[in-house]
């Protein structure tokens, strides 16, 4: 099994209805073969949530969101900083959804299968702080490795990075021994006794694909990530 529903029900960050839907690929010359993991309002296009805030549900108080809009020719949130691209992989994968492509495979056995011996990106696109921990335990549990980010404060430690907006951020959970990724405006900003800049990001020469480098998986692992914004 390579793609599925994995959860379907309410967010853990406002109770409204998401879906996670885990696709397996090779064609991400970043990460390498891995398998996506999207977090989706499942009853709205994610672009609309994006514009309205109701993206909430799945992203939390993440500041890269950008700020609701009324206005007709913008499609999603004013001021979005987010690399995640609504209107590409997304989109594909949530109109996908509505069009019933997806198997359901939300149980513990579908979910083993899907993750088994495979490098897993936990929150391709949302928080994985709004599904429940079983789910991604259940995913992980036969994986080969992972990746995880979450902006919802010292959610577990032992699976994701913490998303940092800026220094002081990052100094208060490096103070309570939390692992960030952080985006930086440029190498000045790197804090070099603190944090590695991503080995796959361009800055660094994209020496190794994330599959390879294994860093951003919680806080049992050195230095924190920073990498320049793009």
């Amino acid at each position: 099994m390579k793609n599925g529903i994995i959860y379907k029900g309410k967010s853990l960050l406002d109770g409204k209805p998401i879906v996670v839907i885990a696709t397996y690929s090779d064609r991400n010359t970043k990460t390498g073969a891995v398998v996506q993991t999207y977090i989706l309002r499942s009853d709205i296009d994610p672009r609309e949530a994006s514009k309205t805030g109701e993206d909430f549900s799945i992203c939390g108080n993440c500041t890269m969101r950008g700020e609701t809009t009324t206005e007709p020719e913008r499609k999603i949130a004013k001021g979005r900083r987010c690399y995640v691209n609504l209107g590409q992989g997304v989109l594909i994968v949530y109109k996908s959804f509505i069009k019933g492509v997806y198997p359901i495979a939300t149980t513990q056995k579908n979910r083993n299968t899907i993750g088994r011996n495979r490098f897993v990106r936990i929150g391709t696109y949302g928080d994985p702080a709004a599904v429940p921990s079983f789910v991604w335990e259940q995913l992980l549990a036969e994986a080969s490795t992972f990746t995880a980010y979450s902006h919802q404060s010292g959610w577990r430690p032992d699976i994701a990075m913490q998303s940092a907006d800026n220094k002081q951020e990052a100094l208060d959970h490096w103070s309570q021994g939390r692992r960030t990724f952080r985006v930086i405006a440029d190498l000045g900003q790197l804090d070099k006794a603190n944090e590695a800049l991503c080995p796959a990001s361009k800055e660094a020469g994209r020496r190794v694909q994330c599959t390879a480098c294994k860093l951003c998986k919680g806080s049992s692992l050195g230095k924190s990530i920073a990498i320049v914004e793009h």
